[in-house]
């Protein structure tokens, strides 16, 4: 018997009346059948854009749909089958490998040899290893299936290379409250509910921009609204706390502390405290965030204010101690200090530099004068011959060159004019000068 039946949608339920349907979820009972109907995304569906004319002219390519969770993958996936007439079939990547694959492949092969084509579409397929997502390419090469992929993460890590040169990516956004306030004025009527136009801006501004978890809150308030009259409380009561978009090993993951690091660098103490909010409600562990702050005091501010990194450290200590919610406090204690901290990233940049320099030059050996001594022969043979003893010159300071020959009077730290380094700019300029070692104008970076 074959994967598919005789309609062109396979056994995907899609809106519709019939006995059941009050029975079905709320989002599967408002899934769009057409493009018109459908909410968002106008960058990729709009009149004239290339995956609505692709559609519209039964040109459809593979394609993978990335985007946040409730933006409407799954349905968009099944409105092209109905629109270009297609077999469709859902397959999880959750729950399939590569026999199931192989199986479908068949069938697929089949059906092509007789005229029908058929849409794979393909859910979660980033959790597909890559000898499973390989499996697909010579069914797709071969035309015998189209492939569409959704996932919410980044198909730049998670789809193989081979897979992804032979797919169109679109990217979809989540939606915007205003469309989902009018998605839940369509539903209002199939959950036998009325609510003005404020309680439905709260449920879509809790959805997050997720459509799926917009119709649930809304599902679940109707249910508890007596007469089907939603009021506040009735709202306050069953949403209960808003859950924000997260993945602690996915892409919003170092998005998030991505944005909080540049918001410091940037000295934009409020941006930075929103950043870290979002972490903190998202449940991040608090010690990774500890972490990055530190390295920031490092990155970021290092000598321009020393005090950066001994806040860090000493939050770090409070946060290990105290735990959740105190520590946060620490942290977000630690994040004010270094946005508005003078920055300087002249320690990185001269660290980086040098050690560019001893990976790709030579390996010169310790200068004589600076190796020491231990016995006799090693004295014979000029070990700490040319020594200067810093603490027998006046203020400590003598003209001993430090650096192999071929690299005397090389420099690669030069200090910025912002905070405690402008003073340390001008100690080491003096220390240069009195041991005639002045760096050039030309050698030093401009501020």
């Amino acid at each position: 018997m074959s994967l598919f039946d005789a309609s062109p949608l396979g056994s995907v339920p899609l809106a519709g009346k019939t006995p059941e349907d009050a029975k079905r979820p709320l989002a599967d009972r408002m899934r769009p059948e057409t493009l018109d109907q459908y909410a968002g995304q106008e960058h990729i569906l709009g009149p004239g854009k290339p995956l609505r004319r692709q559609i519209e002219q039964d040109r459809l390519t593979s394609i993978i749909l990335w985007g946040p969770p409730g933006v409407g993958k799954t349905t968009l996936a099944q409105i092209v089958a109905r629109m270009t007439k297609s077999e469709f079939l859902p397959f999880s990547a959750v729950l399939s490998g590569i026999k199931e694959i192989k199986t479908v492949m068949a069938d697929a092969e089949r059906l092509r040899k007789l005229g029908r084509r058929t849409i794979l579409f393909v859910d979660e397929i980033h959790r597909f290893n890559r000898a499973q997502q390989d499996a697909f390419l010579p069914y797709v090469e071969r035309g015998d299936i189209v492939l569409i992929g959704a996932t919410t993460e980044n198909p730049s890590f998670e789809v193989n290379a081979a897979l992804l040169s032979r797919s169109k990516v679109y990217m979809l956004r989540a939606l915007t409250n205003e469309e989902i306030v009018e998605l839940l004025r369509r539903a209002l009527p199939m959950v036998n509910a009325t609510a003005p136009d404020a309680i439905l801006e709260q449920i879509a501004e809790a959805s997050n921009g997720d459509a799926r978890s917009a119709y649930n809150t809304l599902e679940v308030v109707a249910a508890a609204s007596p007469g089907g009259a939603i009021t506040e409380q009735t709202l306050l009561d069953s949403l209960g706390r808003k859950v924000l978009l997260y993945d602690k090993t996915g892409e919003e993951h170092y998005n998030l502390i991505s944005a909080l690091h540049k918001s410091v660098r940037s000295s934009d103490v409020d941006a930075a405290l929103y950043w870290l909010a979002r972490m903190l409600e998202s449940g991040e562990d608090r010690m990774y965030i500890a972490r990055r702050v530190v390295r920031i005091a490092i990155e970021d501010i290092g000598l321009a204010d020393p005090r950066a990194l001994e806040q860090c450290m000493a939050m770090q200590q409070a946060v290990h101690f105290l735990g959740m919610p105190e520590g946060d406090l620490a942290l977000a204690q630690a994040v004010i200090y270094l946005a508005i901290a003078p920055k300087s990233d002249a320690g990185y940049q001269a660290l980086g530099k040098v050690l560019q320099e001893v990976r790709t030059g030579r390996a010169e050996p310790v200068p004589m004068h600076l190796r020491n001594a231990p016995t006799r022969a090693m004295k014979s043979w000029g070990y700490g011959e040319g020594y200067q003893h810093a603490h027998q010159f006046e203020d400590a300071v003598n003209e001993m060159e430090c650096l192999p020959e071929s690299l005397a009077g090389r420099r690669w730290y030069f200090p910025t004019q912002r905070g405690i380094e402008k003073r340390i700019r001008e100690r080491l300029d003096e220390l240069r000068a009195r041991r005639g070692q002045a760096a050039t104008e030309t050698d030093r970076p401009k501020a």
